[in-house]
């Protein structure tokens, strides 16, 4: 069982309160980053991505708005990664950090891989 969680939560959002749920429930307070007041700097995001085996273009909101806007659907991953920390907004949500590893919890079970 892990014993230490972060959370980059949006509130709004409500895969990540049902994620953040699991992970009370599995009995972890985890650490709460709302990522969108406080966002990941470029190589901290980065980070995150690596640790779970994704690349920008896999945790990027597409249906975001300012994905369109931004003319995003050809862009390199550098570039993806450079519009997700200009716009924390397009960052897809919740990502989770246990002692077991780094998800993207979409779907809310993929966080129990690293419970």
């Amino acid at each position: 069982m892990a014993t230490t969680a972060t959370i980059y939560h949006n509130p709004r959002c409500s895969t990540s309160r049902n994620t953040l749920k699991v992970l009370q429930e599995a009995g972890l307070e985890p650490t709460v980053v709302k990522y969108l007041e406080t966002p990941p700097s470029r190589d901290g995001l980065r980070k995150l991505l690596d640790d779970a085996g994704l690349v920008p273009s896999q945790a990027i909101r597409r249906k975001e708005s300012l994905f369109g806007e931004l003319n995003l659907a050809d862009a390199s991953e550098d570039e993806l990664l450079d519009a997700m920390v200009a716009h924390p907004i397009l960052i897809e949500r919740p990502i989770v950090v246990t002692d077991k590893g780094t998800v993207l919890a979409r779907p809310v079970e993929k966080v129990r891989e690293i419970l």
